[in-house]
């Protein structure tokens, strides 16, 4: 699917210096079918079925069944096997430049989930990077065990996501949120309640396994995120085994148990006994949104970048321009043209998996 490049200091400043017209040269453009590059006559993450889709993470709204073969960073190609079934996947392990057709590509961890990945294109000198998801701490430093941390990537245009494109939007660092879990989760085993703590099922539910304190009580499972606990350990994932939730035996209370929000019921079974609801999602930074979804604990835990993350990543990027797309897209936009680049909202068909807004919660 993609030959050796020749080598490319991907670390390098760009070489192509010529200031340019936002959307002139068009090296990635916005299709029926999704993100274009015709260079390399491939599709990024794109929304509907395409002949070649380079894959920036598994995630249902960037990672789509239907296309005759997908490229993806190394780590994910096992995510993408789970959850698209028997289709033809390449990988490219971090940082390794290939060339597709007139393209040069390369994946760089995106510090989103396991595998996440912005995709750097290069066509004649001129660098873009599409960046998917992702989730930086100040520095840059390494929080999360389950996933490659962010690396920034120097470009001349850069596309971001704005989930949380808002200055209200502050992570508190992740072991000071994880503490807090755990406090949670010792509180109610030690009056005799059952713990379970709403987390999408690929990254955040893992994130959660990975780093709370295990010896409190028995850990417990859906059967949406079982799986995706046996990809992460087979990428050397400390993921702690957990039992399954319709196995487990939960006469003795004190078990924490993981679980997509999609899969509350309306009532829980008596042998669960006494419980104690809580969501792990950085809209519970939101004022209100753990009383509208009736919940005991709501913990601000995001696998997006917060407002000071996205100005971090974008800056790093060295970029000029930058395009922004699903999520809070204007105020991030206004913020970066009042800092004198040249940015603009970009219409996709992305956002609303991961993390969707409470209000807009079926």
């Amino acid at each position: 699917m993609v030959d050796d490049a020749e080598a490319v200091d991907l670390g390098a400043a760009p070489r192509w210096d010529v200031r340019f017209r936002l959307m002139a040269s068009r090296i990635v453009s916005v299709t029926p079918s999704g993100l274009y590059c015709a260079a390399g006559d491939f599709y990024i993450d794109p929304w509907r079925p395409v002949s070649r889709a380079l894959i920036t993470h598994g995630h249902a709204d960037h990672a789509r069944r239907g296309s005759e073969a997908y490229l993806c960073a190394a780590p994910g190609k096992g995510i993408l096997k789970v959850r698209l079934g028997d289709v033809s996947v390449d990988t490219l392990a971090y940082d390794q430049p290939s060339r597709i057709g007139d393209a040069i590509v390369s994946f760089h961890p995106a510090g989103h989930v396991l595998g996440s990945a912005q995709i750097r294109i290069e066509v004649r000198g001129e660098v873009w990077v599409v960046s998917g998801d992702y989730k930086c701490a100040p520095g840059f430093v390494q929080e999360d065990m389950t996933c490659t941390a962010y690396a920034p990537v120097r470009c001349h245009t850069f596309i971001t996501e704005s989930t949380f494109g808002l200055p209200i939007y502050r992570w508190k660092p992740q072991v000071q949120v994880i503490a807090e879990i755990n406090d949670w989760w010792a509180e109610n085993a030690a009056h005799g309640r059952t713990s379970i703590l709403y987390a999408y099922g690929l990254g955040k539910a893992q994130r959660i396994l990975a780093h709370v304190n295990a010896a409190i009580g028995p850990l417990v499972c859906h059967s949406a995120v079982t799986p995706l606990n046996e990809i992460y350990r087979s990428e050397g994932i400390k993921v702690p085994s957990a039992q399954l939730l319709s196995e487990a035996s939960l006469e003795n209370a004190g078990a924490l148990i993981v679980m997509p929000p999609s899969a509350k019921p309306n009532t829980w079974p008596k042998r669960y006994g006494e419980v104690s609801e809580a969501t792990a999602s950085g809209w519970m930074q939101l004022r209100g949104a753990r009383r509208r979804q009736n919940l005991d604990r709501g913990f601000v835990l995001s696998d997006h970048a917060d407002w000071p993350g996205l100005m971090q990543a974008i800056a790093a990027s060295g970029a000029e321009n930058v395009l922004v797309t699903h999520g809070q897209v204007a105020p991030l936009v206004r913020t970066l043209q009042n800092q004198g680049l040249n940015a603009h909202p970009l219409a996709t068909h992305f956002g609303g998996d991961e993390e969707v807004a409470p209000e807009l919660s079926p």
